[in-house]
């Protein structure tokens, strides 16, 4: 019973609540209105200038600087395109099957082989005659290091054992040494014992002249083409030269008072380099012929040591026996 008569007094006091706010807020004063703002005199409008009305709207907009307005009266040169390498469809059908590492190689190649062809290209009809010069110095050269490592040009060993053998007597062995050998020294060696033995000593020693004359001739092959090389190679790349220069200057003349020192200079230029081709094909083709030659002298000296320790060796017994042998 008394907690029905507590909610219903907290019922009441709330309503009565309620009741006194709304009666608070109907009494309160309405706010002020705000004060009316007094118009501005309206003045009458000015007529427009005939220049305003005519000014375009673009007008506002800063006009662009006289240099950039107007246009050079000189022509637009376009650049030049790149001429096409002449061996850039080869390298790029390669590049899709081959490694990284190997592909860079090939950029390097493929780069260097275009120089060549400028170089050919820019050198005129002397500088193929120059290339064709130095394929042939360097086969050359190749072909004269296997034919004289052939013939035995380094290695000596064989005959100075057989001379040995033959001077202490030993005829058959020193002929068992160098029978079958390819050797210039071996050759001549076996010559000079088989004269020697067979036949008086001026016939076996001009026998013995004669083969060691065909043996050195055979190892000489080919060092004549080396030295004609070496002498026309600086010749050729001089004549190129001179054309180039003569070309350089009908240009110049040809261009009259608009003459370009730079024309000048890339024609000099471009002149020198068969000079500079014929010298790089003459050096190395002297040197090598000095150096054959070298080679070739010293078989000459070991050669002419061989024989004459043969023939001034003491005569075999053998061969002093067999013609008493026979005379009976």
């Amino acid at each position: 019973m008394t907690r029905h008569i507590r909610s219903i007094a907290c019922l009441i006091a709330a309503a009565m609540c309620a009741a006194g706010a709304a009666s608070a807020q109907q009494s309160a004063p309405a706010a002020p209105a705000a004060p009316p703002v007094p118009q501005a005199q309206t003045q009458p409008v000015a007529p427009l200038q005939p220049d305003a009305q005519s000014t375009p709207a673009e007008s506002a907009v800063d006009p662009l600087p006289a240099s950039q307005t107007e246009t050079s009266s000189e022509p637009i040169i376009a650049e030049p395109e790149p001429e096409p390498s002449l061996t850039e469809p080869y390298f790029d059908a390669l590049r899709g099957y081959l490694p990284e590492t190997v592909q860079d190689e090939t950029l390097v190649l493929q780069s260097a082989s275009d120089k060549a062809a400028v170089f050919l290209r820019d050198g005129g009809p002397s500088i193929w005659a120059i290339a064709a010069l130095s394929v042939i110095t360097v086969a050359v050269i190749l072909w004269k290091i296997w034919r004289l490592a052939l013939i035995g040009a380094w290695s000596k060993g064989r005959a100075r054992k057989a001379v040995s053998a033959y001077e202490a007597g030993n005829t058959r062995q020193a002929r068992d040494i160098v029978a079958a050998r390819r050797g210039v020294r071996s050759k001549v060696v076996r010559a000079a014992i088989a004269a020697r033995d067979e036949k008086p000593d001026d016939l076996a020693r001009e026998e013995t002249l004669r083969v060691a004359k065909h043996e050195l001739a055979e190892a000489a092959t080919g060092l004549r083409a080396l030295e004609l090389i070496a002498t026309i190679a600086p010749l050729l790349g001089l004549l190129g030269t001179v054309l180039g220069m003569i070309a350089a200057f009908q240009a110049l003349q040809e261009s009259g008072s608009r003459a370009d020192p730079a024309l000048l200079a890339g024609g000099i230029w471009e002149a020198l380099l068969t000079t500079a081709a014929g010298m790089a094909v003459a050096i190395p083709a002297s040197a090598a012929l000095s150096w054959f030659e070298a080679v070739i002298d010293r078989m000459r000296r070991d050669i002419e040591d061989a024989v004459t320790r043969i023939f001034v060796a003491e005569p075999r017994a053998e061969y002093i026996e067999e013609p008493a042998l026979a005379a009976e």
